[in-house]
């Protein structure tokens, strides 16, 4: 007979409280620092039991993935949901309206590991399940996702300073780091034997700056397609205006001056109306919030306040845990030229060559939803992130 998820609202008090939930077979757990938490025993951690249980949230990583990539199922454990205090309300996950969302997810047979990530995106915590979560439980390893803090296109309107919300990524993931490894010692009895860093876009951007700066947490980190800020450029202010003004002045030769590869013309009219001006202008609004000129004119190294605001975000290549990253040569949100080659060269010339993996993908783009309605031009790079993780 298939067993009945069960759940249980956890408000944490000093000194702790028995639940239903325990009394029927469920582990005593509690994440550290959460101000609320609410634990299931879960016949199937995957999202082919979650989407049914309601304890995944599909809207949060449609797109990311491609049709063809396999479904896991069957991987019976436990999944703590809650949120740590914050004073912010844009994720709407369970009726909670309440930011610093995590996911924790504990199978059965455990295999010693855990994996640790941020959500891509503006996305919430679900973001990574098909893409990282469902490979990682098959594979046994325990898993933690969080929603970084802040989420959607309105992320900017949380903190006071410029880059406050994107600080707060960072932040948020090294709590969930901290709490995560503590939850799993309390299931098993003993500490992950590896942390492993994992993520995509803005999650990969989490991993690089997590082995930056505090390699301690981790075993090792992969990254697929990780957004890079530099101040001195290049980042999304430096590449993504040209390409806006190049586009709508119908000239290819400003898109590919930007840093976009030439063969990946066919999908620069999507990427232009769903991604390009979107992105200048959020970002904007989060770096750069006195600007009120368009997309297509942002001038970033005219613009002081804004190249101190990336400052508080940027990376340096001193990765103190060995990273892979992965970058298709087709990304036509983050060119591969204007970023992970770039990275590269940071981690070379900040003496760390031996930790740093790097796998350059012909024909991959930086969402795998692509793959469907291009699957003659396109290549998937989610089986290659999920097999650097789980290897």
């Amino acid at each position: 007979m298939r067993r009945l998820a069960l759940s249980v609202a956890v408000l944490l008090l000093a000194g702790g409280i028995a639940t239903p939930a325990e009394a029927q077979g469920c582990p005593r757990l509690r994440v550290p620092g959460a101000q609320y938490q609410v634990i299931a025993c879960l016949d199937d951690l995957t999202t082919a039991g979650t989407v049914g249980s309601g304890h995944t949230n599909p809207a949060d990583y449609a797109g990311l993935t491609h049709a063809g990539l396999p479904q896991q199922s069957g991987v019976p454990g436990v999944q703590l949901d809650g949120y740590f205090p914050d004073s912010s309300h844009t994720n709407t996950n369970h009726g909670w309206n309440h930011d610093a969302q995590f996911v924790i997810r504990l199978p059965e047979k455990w295999n010693g590991g855990l994996v640790v990530a941020g959500s891509p995106g503006v996305r919430a915590q679900y973001a990574n399940d098909r893409a990282i979560s469902d490979w990682v439980l098959a594979k046994g390893y325990a898993y933690a996702a969080t929603d970084k803090g802040n989420t959607g296109a309105n992320f900017f309107t949380d903190g006071v300073r410029p880059g406050d919300a994107i600080v707060e990524w960072n932040q948020r993931t090294t709590q969930l780091t901290l709490a995560a490894r503590a939850v799993v010692a309390q299931r098993y009895g003993r500490p992950p034997r590896e942390v492993v860093a994992a993520g995509i876009s803005n999650g990969g951007y989490l991993v690089r700056w997590q082995l930056e700066n505090h390699p301690e947490l981790y075993t090792r980190g992969v990254d697929l397609e990780g957004t890079l800020w530099t101040v001195q450029g290049p980042n999304l202010f430096t590449f993504l205006p040209p390409a806006i003004k190049g586009y709508e002045q119908q000239s290819a030769a400003r898109i590919v001056a930007a840093g976009f590869d030439p063969r990946s013309d066919f999908l620069w009219d999507y990427h232009y109306a769903v991604y390009w001006k979107l992105t200048q202008r959020i970002y904007t609004a989060e770096l750069d919030p006195a600007y009120t000129g368009s997309e297509a004119d942002y001038d970033y190294a005219a613009r002081p306040a804004a190249q101190q605001a990336v400052r508080r975000i940027a990376l340096t290549g001193r990765i103190g845990r060995p990273l892979t990253t992965i970058h298709g040569t087709l990304d036509s949100l983050l060119p591969i030229s204007q970023d992970s080659d770039v990275y590269a060269g940071m981690v070379r010339r900040a003496g760390r060559a031996r930790l740093f993996a790097y796998q350059r993908v012909e024909a991959g783009n930086h969402v795998d939803g692509l793959v469907d309605a291009h699957p003659d031009r396109l290549v998937p790079l989610v089986p290659l992130l999920q097999q650097a993780i789980a290897r």
